[in-house]
């Protein structure tokens, strides 16, 4: 994580989430402390598709902060998620979005329980890095969230994954909890609370 040169303390009532995913952005929200919002790339007129070449999950997280931070102007955060499960080797890993060639979350669902279907052992995690710049300043949070995959769909709140993973603790898919019950306890619900305490320690009023 990178260090602040001169902290200021300033006011943001909202900040800036480089994602055209609405479901992200949705989830995030229900995290934000009380007065603040999240925006999403439409808000600031970037319909393109972000770069994501680098081939880690860190490294994608920070290109696409980068990418929206010097074309628009602005200080924003961005997200990249990995779903990494053990008897595949990690697979599909920085590939999940895409991992069955395309970005259909049933065909990537498909492929993946197809992958294991002769596999005793289901353990999985999900790994999301949050990359926030602020200025010239670039900071990264990881949030972690370990469980097993399901042999079949269940649920159908959500979104990518959701559907076949239970997170250790739980009977349920995420594709079975309400958001209110899923945010806080994901990958990405973890990253965004310690991004939302630094912000909150250093820069926010």
């Amino acid at each position: 994580m990178g260090a602040i040169t001169d902290p200021v303390r300033i006011e943001m009532s909202d900040l800036i989430f480089a994602t055209a995913n609405e479901n992200k952005v949705k989830e995030v929200q229900l995290m934000m402390p009380s007065g603040f919002a999240i925006k999403g790339l439409r808000d600031i007129g970037c319909l393109e598709e972000l770069p994501e070449t680098t081939g880690t999950i860190e490294g994608n997280s920070r290109q696409k902060a980068m990418y929206v931070h010097e074309k628009y102007g602005v200080d924003c955060f961005s997200e990249d998620t990995g779903l990494e499960v053990a008897a595949l080797d990690g697979e599909p890993g920085v590939d999940t979005a895409h991992y069955s060639g395309s970005r259909d979350p049933e065909a990537n669902i498909r492929l993946l329980l197809m992958n294991l279907r002769n596999e005793g052992n289901r353990a999985a995690q999900f790994k999301t890095v949050f990359t926030l710049i602020i200025g010239k300043n670039v900071h990264q949070f990881t949030g972690i969230v370990t469980g097993k995959i399901a042999e079949i769909p269940t649920g159908n709140m959500g979104f990518g994954y959701d559907p076949v993973f239970i997170p250790d603790g739980y009977s349920t898919t995420f594709a079975e909890m309400k958001t209110e019950e899923k945010a806080p306890i994901s990958h990405r619900g973890k990253a965004f609370a310690a991004m939302t305490a630094f912000l909150t320690q250093n820069f926010w009023k």
